[in-house]
C-alpha cells in the first residue's frame, strides 16, 4: 500500500468526478416538465425509455459496495461469497411476473411507492405504515455503505491522512463528495442519477473487462491464481480453528448458500429504490424488456467476484477486506487507469446513494407526511418535503459513516435485507390476489419483523457478540440458513393461518380501490393517471 497520495489517480477520479456533478446538475433540464410534483422530482417523469431504465436500474442494484464487496467475500471466505451471482439470476424470471403488474397499477392510480399501493389495495394506512416505515429503515444502512464504498477508495489514494490526521480533515474528501451528491439530487431528482449512471456502469464495464484480461495475465494465468487461492483458503482461521474458506462451498454450507441466494433474491425488488427505478419507466414493455436484458449485469458480477482469487493470488494484505480490491487494482494497474477504476467505484457509490435517498424520501412524504400530518398538502408541498427528507436521509448516513465503525454499518445492511422481505407478501401478494387479510398481513409482518430481529441479534462472530451475521438454525430443520428466509416463512404461515380465521369472524376487510383490469394496462390506455389531472385516491 503507498503511503503517500496516489497523484495521478487521484487526478483522474477528480475529472470524472467533477464531470459527473456538471452532469448531475444539467440533468435538472433533462425531459424536465413544466409542473414541480412528486412525479416530477422523484420519479424523472415516468417517462424512461428501456435503455434510460436500464442504466438506471443496473446503477440503482449493482452498487459500489458490490463492486467492493462481493469480491471481498471471496477474498474472506472463498466461494461462498459467489451467493451473488446464482439470486441476481433467480430474481429475473421472478420480477418479470410480477412488476408490470406494479407498474400498470401504479401507472393507473399515480402510486409513487409501494406503501401506496399497499394502502390503495387493502384499505389499510396501518399496513402501509409498516411498509413505508420497513422500507425507511432498510435503505438507510444501504445509502451508509456507499459511503463506505467512496472511503474506502480515498483510503488506497492516500487522500485525507492516516488515522492519527485530524478528523476533519481525514474526512473532508467525503463530506465534500457527500455535499456534492445532496446538491445536485436535490435539485435535479431522479434525472441525476438517471443521466449519471450511463458513466458508471460504462466505466465499471470497462473496468472488468480490463481487469479479468490484464491481471490473470499479469499473475500467469488462472491456474496460478486457483491454485494460490485453494492454499491460502487451506491455512487455518486463528480466530476460528477451521480453514479460511474453500473454493467450493462444503456440504455443510449449502443450505445457507441457498436460502441466502433464495432469500436474496425474494428481497431485491422490495427495497424502495429498486421500485423507484422501475416506476420511472413509461411502459410496462419498458419493464418487462429489462428483465430479460439486465441479467448482463449478473455475467459482470460473475467476472467482478473473480477479483476475490486474483487478490489473494496477488498477495494483497489488508486489515479491513473492504480494501482488498481498491489495493488490486493500485497494485496491478498503471496508475492513470487505476484512477478510472476508483472513478468506477466512487460514481457507483452516487448513483445508487441518490436513488436511495429518494426512495426514502418518497415513503416519508407519501406515506407517513400526506397520510398522517398533512392529508390536503399539494403537489408542490409534497415535492418541496421529500427534497428536505432525502437530504435529512443523506445527513444520516453521513452521520452513521463518520460516528460508527464500518462492520456496523455491514451488520445494519445485513438486517435491512431481513427486514425488508417481510413486505413480500403484502405487496407481491397484493399483486396477485386480494384474499390476504389486511390485518393478517399486519400481523404477519410483525412476527416476522420480531423474529429476524432477535435471531440476527442472537448471532455471534469471532470479532463480535451481537449481529455477527446473517444466517442460524432453522427451527425444525435443524441446518444453518438465512434468517430473513426463515422470517418469511413465519410470516407467511401467519399470514394465511389469520386470514382464514379473520375471515372465518368476518373482520371489516377495507376497500380495495383498485380493478383488475389495473394490473395489465399501459401507459396509452384509458383511464391511466398520467392522462388525468388528479391520481385517484389521493
Amino acid at each position: 500500500m503507498n503511503d503517500g497520495v496516489n497523484g495521478v489517480a487521484l487526478g483522474v477520479f477528480i475529472f470524472f468526478f467533477l464531470a459527473v456533478t456538471v452532469m448531475g446538475f444539467l440533468a435538472a433540464r433533462w425531459r424536465r416538465a413544466e409542473n414541480d410534483s412528486l412525479d416530477e422530482w422523484g420519479l424523472g417523469g415516468r417517462s424512461f425509455g428501456t435503455w434510460v431504465t436500464w442504466f438506471l436500474l443496473g446503477g440503482d442494484l449493482y452498487t459500489a459496495y458490490t463492486f467492493v464487496a462481493v469480491p471481498a467475500a471471496i477474498y474472506a471466505a472463498g466461494a461462498a461469497g459467489f451467493f451473488a451471482v446464482p439470486y441476481t439470476i433467480l430474481i429475473y424470471p421472478l420480477i418479470f411476473t410480477f412488476l408490470p403488474r406494479l407498474w400498470s397499477v401504479s401507472h393507473r392510480h399515480g402510486y409513487v411507492t409501494t406503501s401506496d399501493f399497499v394502502r390503495g389495495r387493502f384499505g389499510s394506512k396501518g399496513l402501509s405504515l409498516a411498509v413505508a416505515v420497513t422500507g425507511i429503515l432498510a435503505t438507510m444502512p444501504y445509502i451508509a455503505l456507499q459511503l463506505v464504498g467512496i472511503q474506502a477508495v480515498l483510503d488506497v489514494m492516500g487522500v485525507g491522512g492516516g488515522e492519527d490526521t485530524n478528523w476533519f480533515v481525514k474526512d473532508l474528501p467525503l463530506l465534500i463528495a457527500f455535499g456534492v451528491l445532496a446538491a445536485y439530487t436535490y435539485s435535479s431528482g431522479l434525472r441525476a442519477p438517471a443521466l449519471i449512471a450511463f458513466v458508471k456502469d460504462t466505466l465499471i464495464y470497462i473496468v472488468i473487462v480490463v481487469a479479468i484480461i490484464y491481471i490473470p495475465i499479469k499473475l500467469g494465468g488462472f491456474d496460478d491464481i486457483f491454485a494460490k487461492a485453494g492454499e491460502a483458503f487451506a491455512q487455518t482461521n486463528p480466530a476460528t480453528g477451521a480453514p479460511r474458506g474453500a473454493l467450493a462451498p462444503g456440504e455443510a454450507g449449502q443450505w445457507t448458500y441457498a436460502t441466502l441466494a433464495l432469500g436474496s433474491a425474494l428481497a431485491l425488488f422490495m427495497y424502495p429504490h429498486s421500485i423507484t427505478a422501475t416506476l420511472s419507466s413509461k411502459s410496462r414493455d419498458v419493464i418487462r424488456r429489462n428483465t430479460t436484458i439486465l441479467p448482463l449485469y449478473s455475467l459482470m458480477l460473475g467476472l467482478l467476484a473473480l477479483l476475490g482469487f486474483m487478490a489473494i493470488a496477488a498477495g494483497i494484505k489488508v486489515a479491513n477486506g473492504q480494501l482488498a480490491i481498491p489495493q488490486l487494482f493500485e497494485d496491478m494497474f498503471p496508475d492513470w487507469f487505476a484512477g478510472v477504476a476508483f472513478a468506477a467505484i466512487g460514481i457507483g457509490a452516487l448513483v445508487p446513494a441518490a436513488i436511495m435517498s429518494i426512495a426514502a424520501a418518497n415513503l416519508f412524504t407519501r406515506n407517513i407526511y400526506k397520510d398522517f400530518i398533512r392529508p390536503d398538502a399539494t403537489p408542490e408541498q409534497e415535492t418541496k418535503v421529500s427534497k428536505l427528507v432525502s437530504l435529512l436521509v443523506k445527513v444520516g448516513a453521513l452521520v452513521f459513516v463518520l460516528t460508527m465503525d464500518k462492520t456496523v454499518a455491514i451488520n445494519f445492511q445485513l438486517l435491512g435485507g431481513i427486514w425488508i422481505l417481510q413486505t413480500f407478501p403484502a405487496l407481491v401478494g397484493g399483486l396477485f390476489t386480494r384474499w390476504f387479510h389486511r390485518w393478517a398481513l399486519l400481523a404477519g409482518w410483525a412476527v416476522g419483523m420480531v423474529y429476524g430481529t432477535l435471531a440476527a441479534y442472537g448471532v455471534a462472530s469471532p470479532t463480535q457478540e451481537h449481529f455477527g451475521g446473517s444466517s442460524k438454525e432453522i427451527p425444525g430443520i435443524g441446518e444453518i440458513g438465512y434468517i430473513g428466509l426463515t422470517a418469511f416463512v413465519l410470516n407467511a404461515v401467519v399470514t394465511i393461518v389469520l386470514t382464514f380465521v379473520l375471515k372465518a369472524v368476518k373482520a371489516p376487510e377495507g376497500i380495495d380501490e383498485t380493478s383488475p383490469e389495473d394490473y395489465t394496462a399501459d401507459a396509452g390506455d384509458p383511464g391511466v393517471q398520467r392522462d388525468l389531472p388528479v391520481a385517484a385516491g389521493h
